[in-house]
């Protein structure tokens, strides 16, 4: 039953985050904010509401293994499945953008910061405080490198109308949110029947759940020859899971992060990011690198069953 209730809860969750979006892109467009601000901030953040509720909600019921392993585990999957996937979907991946030069601290920054937080053992409201921080340096990023991502051309072309939107909005917020404290719920309770760690569930069911819009995303734009955006957009998420996710979560309460009992795990997050930044500096936009990324990715599994 806590599986059934696990899958719909995170759907919901899913279906609720990607409603909140639109629907505030919406309000956006129809006040005439710009599309590049839009693009730099709702969209450039909306895959990881997801990774945002369920980690807040975890922290709210005082399993904060939960909030940290999804972060941990949406970053693996993000980098190691879905990057590797659009590798080796895409017919062609040639950025226009260079990458290393101008992503590449992002791409490490948020999880060193991680790494020296944790070092005592805990992520404190305080130290959420600077994740936050971090968050809006990274959207002043964004807007100063007109590095956005693209408005949904159905979207601007629909009539706004606040009876429709109003609703809409309020339904994927009750969804998001709901669906989140049920995922939580349920993952736990799977957790205890299972006899594993709240750790491994998040690391694998919630993180594979919350990381589900980053995967549909990018192999879309893997198939219409776009996946050079995908790069950027792993990039970004990752970087809104680090400031964002655990900064709201542990704002709400402080996190206990075990270095010696999770140091694979973690060392794997750090590991496939340092992976990410040696693909972009030698432009290693091809099958053989997403060979590579799967490939640690099951050394992960393996590791973690």
């Amino acid at each position: 039953m806590d599986f059934f209730v696990f899958i719909i809860s995170m759907a919901a969750l899913i279906y609720g985050a990607d409603l909140v979006i639109k629907e505030s892109e919406r309000i956006a467009l129809h006040y005439n904010i710009s599309g590049f601000v839009i693009g730099a901030t709702l969209v450039a953040f909306g895959t990881s509401l997801p990774e945002m509720a369920a980690s807040v909600s975890a922290s709210v019921k005082g399993v904060p293994d939960i909030a940290v392993s999804n972060v941990i585990g949406s970053v693996i999957f993000n980098i190691s499945l879905v990057l590797g996937l659009v590798f080796l979907f895409a017919k062609k991946v040639m950025p226009d953008r260079d990458i290393f030069a101008k992503d590449s601290a992002w791409a490490l920054f948020p999880i060193l910061v991680f790494l020296i937080m944790g070092l005592d053992g805990k992520i404190s409201f305080f130290d959420g405080i600077i994740f936050l921080i971090l968050m809006v340096a990274y959207l002043v990023f964004l807007i100063q490198s007109n590095q956005v991502e693209e408005i949904d051309d159905e979207l601007q072309k629909e009539p706004f109308k606040w009876n429709k939107t109003l609703p809409l909005l309020l339904i994927g917020f009750i969804f998001t949110i709901g669906g989140a404290d049920f995922a939580i719920d349920s993952a736990s309770n799977i957790a205890k029947s299972f006899g594993v760690s709240e750790w491994i569930i998040g690391l694998f069911l919630v993180a594979i759940g919350t990381s589900l819009p980053e995967l549909v995303v990018s192999i879309k734009a893997a198939l219409s020859n776009n996946a050079d955006m995908s790069i950027g957009n792993i990039i970004g998420s990752n970087v809104a899971n680090f400031t964002m996710v655990l900064g709201l979560a542990s704002v709400v309460n402080p996190l206990n992060v075990d270095f010696n009992t999770y140091f694979f795990d973690i060392a794997a997050a750090v590991i496939l990011s340092l992976m990410l930044v040696f693909i972009t500096a030698n432009k290693l936009y091809n099958k053989s690198a997403g060979i590579v990324l799967l490939s640690v990715l099951a050394l992960v599994v393996a590791n973690s069953l």
